[in-house]
């Protein structure tokens, strides 16, 4: 794995940039050409105690929607809820925030689980107080592609692979959707993994709970 050469930093924030690409094929594997186009960024381990494994993330857009690729190092899948819009949370699961216009406290949150069950929701957030709202007339053009695999050598876990697509059409009506040239979006991207006991990986660092959205990284549309 590489990781990304376009992550750079600032004093309180990461910050990369999202290239445009040609139409990845979904198969769980993470393998389509079009992932080449951009490298991995490697997510930080919230704790030094517990497991130590590795994760990574890619991320590109197109003029339909944004794509994301997680690879997550694993000798142990937790996962045992078998259905969509489950509390997927509770156990090892990718995340991926998206908080288009910073003048809103309206932001979307997607989870997808080793099984490839998802979790997409839109999340308004005042003040701390949020929850959750699943999406209405969730089909066609609004729907989103997702695909997930466990990776073995022999009978051994070594890790697994998680990629999904989500459509602008989804995110209508949030302001700043779609994304132009140049169009910056706050966002971040987390693991949780549930070996011994919770452990916790992300981009850009929160203190208590994902949903400290004033924290979040930013993505610059390229």
């Amino acid at each position: 794995f590489f990781f990304s050469s376009r992550r750079r930093h600032t004093r309180f924030r990461n910050v990369t940039g999202v290239q445009t690409c040609a139409l990845p094929i979904f198969n769980g594997e993470g393998n389509s050409d079009a992932w080449k186009a951009t490298n991995f960024i490697k997510l930080k381990k919230k704790t030094a105690t517990g497991v130590n494994y590795t994760t990574l993330f890619k991320i590109l857009y197109s003029d339909t929607g944004i794509y994301c690729l997680f690879h997550c190092e694993d000798s142990l899948i937790t996962s045992t809820l078998k259905e969509d819009f489950a509390d997927l949370y509770n156990e090892d699961v990718v995340e991926a925030f998206f908080w288009p216009n910073e003048k809103s406290v309206i932001y979307f949150e997607y989870e997808l689980s080793p099984y490839n069950y998802e979790l997409p929701i839109l999340v308004p957030n005042y003040n701390g107080k949020f929850l959750g709202w699943r999406p209405w007339h969730y089909e066609k053009e609004r729907k989103t592609k997702h695909a997930a695999s466990i990776h073995k050598q022999g009978d051994k876990i070594i890790g697994w692979t998680a990629e999904f697509f989500i459509p602008y059409k989804l995110l209508n009506p949030l302001e700043n959707v779609p994304p132009r040239a140049g169009s910056r979006w706050r966002a971040n991207f987390y693991r949780i993994d549930y070996d011994r006991g919770n452990q916790y990986w992300t981009w850009q660092p929160t203190n208590v709970s994902f949903h400290e959205y004033q924290k979040f990284g930013t993505i610059i549309f390229e």
